[in-house]
């Protein structure tokens, strides 16, 4: 005969099936989109937009643009042939293309333009698209020099009703919402430091192209891109600002060429110690000659933050097109012994240097406000949170995004355009995130602590610096 408790599991199993519970997703395992239907737009309503830069990131955004009915692909645009047509039929939309971007700006029925072209030509193409009176939606890193962030500040705040966002998708993640609303609560106490890596093996490699070697391999040459620091760390910094809810006050690196010999003069592995205005500090580290991921029980690679406060910790990562979101919490232990387990761990510890015996606390899953208990449920949505708690509780699922924080940031960016509203990942975020792009690489190439107030004077002609 079954005992209690696995009659009780079964019963919640049950349960959780007949007002169905999201299908179960471990670590490690692969995830199935998520159902959802999505409101339907009038064809009146939809924004229209084009998308300049067709490589790699548009052709990506253009496949999620796809899904949405909040906006109208119209046009695309790249200085590449292969890109231009691969965007031409990337999208459903059939738009035209265009060579040069200026003809698209010159479009009337264009309202916002997506800037998804390499790192060194965002400013001058949203500069000219903000000046054509077009919304941008900008992928980070924002600006590429330091020019650029005060040039591009000053501009945008003489277009106030122009909406820039620019592309931190993480700021769209409900588990990256929820960690906030969880510090903001004091959940897990005071957060004093995050630990961020984005690892790859082998990471970027030189491609062979017949022409446009160095402009189409740009993320590998300085002259084109701000390396490891703009492409990856930029997400994981801005998630550090957030979590911190504060800018650095300065920041010290060591970054080297030291394995990828193939013609490249970007750095091949970084590491990076942030110290924020509190002591915080967020440490982060990106190479390419191994993958691993020391979260999650080692269920995923390449990257990831854990977020670690007085009172416990957080980790958390985004999630791709194949893999889930995944964000868990750890109390911090310090439950107190009993008088017997105490004689004992002193016994155990005798002539040791060691305090404690580490004991850890079991990873418990962040949950969303649909499974948190507010007394107001009726029986069955009660019964349903309390099945989906009791099955996260045991491992057998975890909660999961309803939709790719992707796909919402772009619905986000058109329902700005037509309401006026403030991006969450707005100008100044944009901003503060180039500036920390810019100055970290400043510190790993000259070998110093480089204060954040520097900004201020770097870009500026003489006149213009503030004292």
């Amino acid at each position: 005969m079954a005992d209690a408790k696995d009659v009780s599991r079964r019963k919640f199993v049950k349960t959780a099936g007949a007002v169905g519970a999201a299908a179960a997703v471990l670590p490690g395992a692969k995830a199935k989109a998520p159902a959802f239907i999505p409101k339907v737009h009038a064809a009146s309503n939809q924004v229209q937009f084009g998308v300049i830069g067709t490589g790699g990131r548009g052709k990506y955004l253009l496949g999620h643009l796809n899904g949405l009915d909040s906006g109208r692909c119209v046009a695309v645009c790249d200085i590449y042939e292969p890109n231009l047509k691969d965007g031409m039929k990337a999208s459903k939309d059939k738009p035209q293309g265009y060579k040069d971007y200026r003809e698209l700006l010159s479009r009337k029925d264009i309202e916002a333009v997506i800037v998804t072209t390499p790192l060194y030509v965002h400013f001058p193409v949203t500069k000219d698209a903000l000046e054509a009176g077009k919304h941008v939606f900008c992928e980070k890193s924002l600006v590429f020099k330091p020019e650029e962030v005060h040039a591009l500040r000053a501009l945008a705040e003489s277009r106030p009703k122009q909406v820039l966002q620019v592309g931190l998708q993480r700021r769209y993640s409900k588990f990256y919402q929820t960690a906030r609303q969880m510090i903001e609560k004091g959940i897990i106490g005071q957060v004093t430091h995050v630990q961020a890596q984005w690892h790859r093996n082998p990471g970027w490699t030189m491609k062979q192209f017949p022409e446009r070697q160095r402009e189409l391999n740009w993320r590998l040459f300085r002259e084109f891109s701000g390396g490891l620091t703009a492409e990856l760390a930029s997400h994981q910094i801005d998630v550090a600002d957030w979590m911190f809810g504060a800018t650095p006050e300065f920041v010290v690196g060591v970054g080297n060429l030291d394995y990828m010999k193939d013609g490249r003069d970007v750095y091949d592995n970084i590491q990076l110690i942030f110290r924020y205005p509190k002591g915080q500090k967020l440490v982060y580290t990106s190479i390419s000659t191994n993958n691993h991921l020391a979260l999650f029980g080692g269920a995923r690679t390449e990257f990831g933050e854990l977020i670690m406060g007085t009172g416990g910790s957080i980790e958390i990562t985004v999630g791709t097109d194949n893999e889930p979101a995944i964000g868990m919490w750890y109390y911090e232990p310090g439950a107190k012994l009993t008088k017997a387990e105490e004689k004992k761990e002193k016994a155990a510890l005798a002539g040791a240097t060691l305090a404690s015996t580490g004991r850890g606390s079991r990873a418990l899953p962040i949950l969303f406000d649909r499974d948190t208990i507010t007394g107001k449920e009726s029986f069955l949505e009660r019964e349903m949170k309390f099945a989906r708690r009791w099955l996260y509780a045991k491992g057998v699922m975890l909660p999961e995004e309803d939709r790719n924080p992707v796909d919402i940031q772009m619905d986000s960016f058109f329902n700005c355009v037509r309401t006026g509203a403030r991006p969450r990942a707005d100008l100044e975020l944009g901003l503060a995130d180039s500036t920390a792009v810019i100055l970290s690489n400043l510190a790993m190439d000259e070998g110093r602590r480089v204060y954040f107030n520097e900004i201020e004077k770097m870009g500026r002609a003489p006149a213009d610096r503030k004292s």
